[in-house]
């Protein structure tokens, strides 16, 4: 059975950013694992013997400065990146390599840049996120869990896409991806270019996600204060390999992130 197509509960209430060790029960063992992966693109090597993972009920941050491989992780989980070594293994089975069996198996992927569909309505963009469901019953309470997650997107169910703000259209991509009811939901730097205002609009409506709708969440963002205060777990990348992980606490109590973005020690 696709657990992906499984109900799931909702609630009206909005929850705060996640503080690490609170939110649900994370269990043991990863549902989600790349092991040893290493992507090149001809003569470029975006990621060298990676192996990191995600277990259910956690959201886990990917960090790292530009070029660190970060964006490559959840291409390769998609099956859109070139992987010539390792391993993506599904709930301990390795991962079927075609994208639309991926999104089938429980994983939905929301890339950078948002993407939405301009000249579509806001409905019919989120109806986009379900093209394969045919039960009508279903969609619909799909819809209409989204929009009582993003109140917007049912206010201008009707307009279209163009003319949202940007931080709309962030919501609407959200939104889209969670109409394929994921178990796994992974978000490719979902506040870039955004005003900060509706940067932490982004990171609250994360965490409501993972609360609410029990989604576990892996994230790739280069705003590292914000996500660190709404993540279990993260891993910081540079040079295409995992060079620390950790907790939010273990990451500001190291000097990992002045070592990767500055290229220097921390101060002793």
């Amino acid at each position: 059975m696709n657990t992906a197509e499984e109900t799931r509960e909702s609630q009206s209430s909005a929850s705060p950013p996640r503080k690490e060790g609170q939110g649900k029960a994370v269990h043991d063992g990863p549902i989600l694992e790349l092991a040893g992966i290493s992507v090149h693109y001809g003569a470029v090597v975006a990621l060298n013997d990676v192996s990191l993972g995600v277990r259910r009920g956690e959201v886990v941050a990917v960090m790292g400065p530009n070029g660190a491989g970060k964006s490559t992780v959840l291409k390769a989980i998609m099956g859109l990146a070139p992987v010539v070594a390792g391993e993506v293994f599904w709930r301990k089975a390795p991962l079927a390599a075609a994208t639309h069996e991926i999104v089938k198996e429980g994983i939905a992927f929301v890339p950078q840049g948002r993407r939405v569909f301009t000249h579509l309505t806001i409905e019919e963009n989120l109806e986009m996120g379900c093209l394969h469901l045919k039960d009508k019953s279903e969609k619909q309470r799909r819809l209409d869990g989204v929009m009582r997650i993003f109140p917007i997107l049912q206010t201008k169910r009707s307009d279209l896409a163009s003319a949202m703000s940007g931080g709309q259209q962030q919501m609407l991509a959200l939104g889209r991806g969670l109409m394929a009811a994921p178990d796994v939901l992974l978000l490719d730097e979902p506040t870039l270019g955004l005003a900060p205002i509706v940067v932490k609009e982004v990171f609250e409506k994360v965490s409501e996600i993972s609360d609410e709708l029990k989604t576990t969440i892996m994230i790739v963002e280069h705003n590292i204060k914000g996500v660190l205060d709404i993540v279990n777990r993260a891993y910081v990348l540079d040079k295409g390999q995992v060079v620390f992980a950790g907790t939010p606490n273990a990451i500001r109590d190291s000097d990992i992130l002045t070592h990767v973005f500055l290229g220097k020690s921390g101060a002793s």
